[in-house]
């Protein structure tokens, strides 16, 4: 592993933890030995989306960075800013001959953005510091002290595909164009949801003129907000004039609705080749009952701070196979009950139409303290540098600091980052001058811890 080497040329101690996670450590500058050890913390993996028509291949293709302006971005695809600026940085102070810190630990995790692996794998007698600097927030002089808690609800169906009717017609329909983004920080923005508006679309479709759903496809990610829904599906042929003007009159209504906020959605419609077999009727509805019917976007603000988001449901992923139907859920909240409450909502659903329900990659939220000595001094340090105060705040998205926090409770936390606007979507940037201050800030923040 290229970190490895890294650790081995700059003669870093590092080893690996029993799930994977890289832990990397380098003493004290000289005459700071007696400082509290920090521990700097990212995560080494990132969300790979990509728009549909780009050949990009996550596997074995490089991203391609351009800069546009004051921002860096790829072309296509998301960049990996989020979070590969944490890991440079990690990696900049461990190389760095000119840096006055104390003791530092550097704790990469794996998998933070497919199930938050690393995080849940941690044991807790791996750290030494009493100090954690997460280096995975998107906007340049806030300092998160607190975040949302998250759980993983699926629904899950067999699949017994039934006979293409005869005298029908087969057609794609590929819903395009939406921003998508993180499903914490962007919930509250009130963008399209690509599975909701399919299920919108063809629910009545389905209902009245015998339309009949061969594969839905929407989403990728459970915590990416779905930007591309295709679905295949056959209908009478005396429906078919019927229907594409029933495609035309519902984007002219979506449009209207959210148009401001999504002024490149649109809804291509092409006649395709005949499939083998479809869901049938009962099957078709209940689908998309159930996606109708799932809670989609902000449930509930925290009472005490209106701005910031207390409880959400991502309807990330619906995809059909030959087998099987399955529909993916990632649910927020920063109070555990409300989590569950939603959790139980999600399940009552997939209840009502026979779905099978499993949850997953269940993680507690991460509690604020507002007075820590290591939020003053953080506090210290940005108005020393910046002539400005920080924003303390706490955000909807999670971080991996709530999972490490259950396993070491006495250690103080704080999450800060350089601005990186549309993470987890292909629109995804970086401010190059928030970077720059961003390193600046840590910088000057190691000297003053």
């Amino acid at each position: 592993m290229a970190i490895q080497t890294f650790a081995k040329e700059h003669g870093v101690e590092c080893c690996f933890d029993s799930v994977g996670n890289i832990i990397m450590r380098k003493p004290a500058s000289k005459g700071m030995e007696k400082r509290k050890t920090v521990v700097l913390q990212a995560h080494i993996d990132m969300v790979p989306q990509k728009n549909s028509d780009s050949p990009h291949n996550f596997d074995t293709d490089p991203i391609v960075p351009r800069i546009e302006g004051e921002w860096l971005k790829a072309t296509g695809t998301t960049l990996g800013a989020d979070n590969g600026i944490g890991v440079a940085a990690i990696l900049a102070i461990l190389e760095a001959k000119d840096i006055a810190h104390g003791p530092i630990e550097a704790l990469l995790t794996i998998d933070e953005e497919t199930g938050l692996t690393g995080a849940n794998g941690l044991e807790s007698d791996v750290l030494k510091g009493s100090v954690l600097l997460n280096l995975d927030t998107e906007e340049m002089s806030e300092l998160c002290i607190g975040c949302a808690g998250g759980i993983n609800v699926t629904g899950s169906k067999k699949n017994v595909p039934a006979k293409v009717p005869i005298d029908a017609k087969s057609y794609k329909i590929s819903i395009r164009g939406l921003l998508g983004g993180h499903s914490g920080s962007d919930i509250h923005l009130g963008r399209g949801n690509s599975n909701k508006i399919m299920a919108r679309l063809l629910w009545p479709l389905c209902r009245e003129h015998d339309v009949l759903i061969s594969t839905f496809n929407g989403g990728n990610l459970r915590n990416a907000l779905p930007r591309e829904a295709f679905v295949s599906l056959v209908l009478p042929n005396k429906s078919s004039d019927f229907f594409m003007n029933e495609i035309r009159s519902f984007e002219t209504i979506i449009k209207n609705e959210i148009g401001k906020i999504e002024p490149d959605f649109h809804i291509q419609l092409e006649e395709c080749e005949m499939p083998t077999n479809v869901l049938d009727k009962d099957t078709c509805q209940d689908l998309l009952n159930v996606i109708y019917a799932l809670p989609h976007g902000v449930i509930r603000k925290i009472q005490d701070m209106p701005s910031v988001v207390e409880t959400s449901n991502n309807l990330g992923i619906v995809k059909t196979t030959s087998d099987s139907i399955e529909i993916h859920n990632l649910a927020r909240s920063s109070q555990d009950t409300a989590k569950e409450a939603i959790r139980n909502r999600i399940t009552a659903v997939f209840d009502l139409a026979g779905y099978q329900t499993r949850y997953s990659g269940s993680y507690p939220g991460w509690q604020p303290n507002f007075n820590s000595q290591l939020v003053k001094t953080m506090q210290q340090t940005h108005k020393k540098l910046f002539n400005k105060d920080a924003v303390v705040r706490v955000v909807h998205a999670g971080l991996e600091c709530g999972i490490i926090g259950s396993k070491y409770p006495n250690m103080e936390m704080i999450s800060f980052g350089p601005t990186i606007a549309h993470p987890h979507s292909p629109d995804e940037k970086v401010h190059i001058q928030s970077v720059l201050e961003f390193w600046e800030y840590l910088v000057a923040a190691l000297k003053e811890i």
